[in-house]
């Protein structure tokens, strides 16, 4: 192609790569047409039933639910790296108090870099033991910080086998109730993985140019911090706090609709059904909300969804109930983009394991739209 003629021929441009197969993966897949999010062939919904968060990572990872032998060793190799390096604890400490907690935990997930011994070593045994001490420290990362920023010293991990227990147990400085740790826990299951999103794409492309495991997992957090990946479940804030009975959902959902606004926590890009995992959310927002005392916040948002669907027939997606459950949950606001990174840490490893074993670079063009057939003009000529 000569450099002045467009290559505005090029086949398959869509922007943003919109219903482009870009690679294949045994991981995950979603039908937004009726609704089906499966993790390794099983449905969302009989995993959310039956399933802890614990025996999901496992499922992703080897592509087989665990036997209770198989199980017991992953949760106590997670429990045994849940303690952070000391130096790591001290590069907590040095972080500003009012520091961004999404850029705190990518400027620590690149620094346990330096601290893992298996850092440099590209082989599959060795990024698999990356990939459960990540999933291990991700959490004690986030709680630590939270705990240091409030000037108090940070809880010591546990030796719980469940990450949700331990999760809220390192940040309140309490054990959760039961219900408590099984909303959080179908939450992480709920987020552990949806196919081919963009934080999931970032870790994909990094791990493809052979870049090390943190690499790709810091490239997948970054990515996740945008308001219109992760940060988006932040926005659900905004409802939170402007709605707190179902006169008021009512009011804000047709003011929002009379003025051409965008609503929080309603509509997805790919899904045209309800959001299978909002189905789960709901009924532990319900259930974590009764038990907590906040049984009109939950009824307002109910409130607010009927309206929805009476008005535009558009569902709820999981950002909507996730904000409930995690405000439920005495978790900060700005925690809540943390928290699903939490899960996504599960299917982010997933997919960059099955990225190195069956690799390829990704390289796709871009269509060029500038100008063409230009000459260098000297300085002296220049108007």
């Amino acid at each position: 192609m000569s450099a002045s003629t467009p290559n505005a021929t090029r086949a398959n441009h869509v922007e943003g790569l919109e219903g482009i197969v870009a690679c294949d993966s045994a991981i995950s897949t979603v039908d937004g047409i009726a609704g089906i999010l499966t993790y390794r062939g099983y449905d969302i919904h009989d995993l959310a039933d039956h399933a802890s968060f614990e025996e999901v990572v496992y499922l992703l990872w080897h592509d087989a639910l665990p036997t209770r032998t198989q199980l017991d060793a992953l949760t106590a190799e997670i429990v045994t790296h849940r303690a952070l390096p000391a130096a790591m604890l001290d590069l907590l400490r040095a972080f500003p108090h009012d520091a961004v907690p999404m850029a705190v935990l990518r400027s620590a997930v690149s620094a346990l870099a330096m601290f893992d011994e298996d850092a440099a070593d590209q082989s599959p045994d060795a990024n698999a033991r990356k990939a459960l001490r990540l999933l291990a420290r991700v959490p004690t990362i986030i709680t630590s910080f939270v705990r240091l920023r409030q000037g108090k010293d940070p809880v010591s991990p546990t030796d719980n086998p469940s990450i949700a227990y331990d999760f809220l147990t390192t940040l309140h400085g309490e054990p959760p109730s039961e219900t408590e740790r099984k909303a959080l826990d179908i939450a992480f299951i709920l987020q552990a993985d949806h196919e081919l999103n963009a934080s999931t794409f970032a870790g994909r492309v990094t791990a493809s140019t052979l870049a090390d495991f943190y690499g790709a997992t810091t490239a997948a957090v970054a990515t996740l911090a945008g308001p219109l990946h992760g940060g988006a479940n932040e926005d659900s804030i905004k409802l939170l706090n402007a709605v707190q009975n179902p006169e008021q959902a009512r009011e804000y959902v047709q003011n929002a609709l009379d003025h051409k606004q965008k609503i929080p926590g309603f509509g997805h890009r790919v899904y045209k059904a309800e959001d299978p995992r909002a189905t789960h959310l709901r009924e532990m927002a319900r259930q974590v909300c009764e038990h907590n005392g906040m049984d009109a916040q939950f009824t307002a948002f109910r409130a607010m969804e009927e309206k929805m669907l009476e008005a535009k027939n558009i569902h709820a997606n999981v950002d909507l109930y996730s904000g409930t459950v995690y405000r439920a949950l005495d978790i900060a606001d700005d925690l809540f983009t943390p928290v699903f990174a939490v899960a996504r840490m599960s299917g982010w490893a997933a997919h960059i394991l099955e990225q190195y074993a069956h690799n390829r670079i990704f390289r796709p063009v871009a269509q060029y739209i500038g100008k063409h057939g230009l000459h260098y003009v000297p300085m002296n000529e220049r108007g």
